[in-house]
């Protein structure tokens, strides 16, 4: 039996550090996943940011929280993320937008992309308004000093431990 081969258009491309993953990155996820056949997570690097966690331990990470999604894989890429999203065969990438200022960063990297390659679109998903004030310095800064039912609200459960132990091992170096 021949794999169901889908159309490039129904697959999207998530795009981030996922530094940590959040919650607001899972409602993206959630709901993307709704509307095309296939998501994937594609974990990059940003060079102009410290990351918390290694590239493979981001993805890792991101494929425990997302495994019970048949339809959502995580795949770690370097370098632009309209190449890679032809790379793999896709034409859409997914962006959350939390606020306005996301919005005018997205506005630029979108007219950037077009121009690099007009056949991949840009889908824009409004973040849910109990996540629209999170971000991953937000979540670094509760995990410092804050309690883990506290973090909890922001993350997935099963990356507090993951987080907070980083945390503690990168301040006691």
């Amino acid at each position: 039996m021949s794999e169901r081969v889908i159309d490039p258009s129904r697959i999207a491309v998530f795009t981030g550090m996922f530094d940590p993953l959040t919650l607001g990155h899972l409602d993206v996820i959630r709901r993307g996943r709704q509307l095309f056949e296939r998501l994937v997570v594609g974990v990059g690097v940003n060079p102009n940011k410290a990351a918390l966690f290694t590239l493979e331990e981001r993805v890792t990470l991101a494929r425990e929280v997302v495994a019970e999604y048949d339809n959502v894989d995580v795949q770690a890429f370097q370098g632009l993320a309209v190449v890679y999203v032809r790379k793999i065969g896709a034409r859409v990438i997914l962006r959350g937008v939390r606020t306005l200022s996301d919005m005018e960063y997205e506005f630029g990297m979108t007219l950037t992309n077009a121009r690099l390659d007009p056949h991949v679109e840009t889908v824009f998903l409004m973040a849910d308004g109990e996540y629209s004030h999170v971000s991953s310095s937000l979540i670094k800064q509760i995990a410092r000093h804050g309690e883990p039912e506290q973090l909890a609200r922001f993350v997935p459960a099963s990356l507090v431990e993951p987080i907070l132990m980083k945390m503690r091992k990168n301040l006691s170096e």
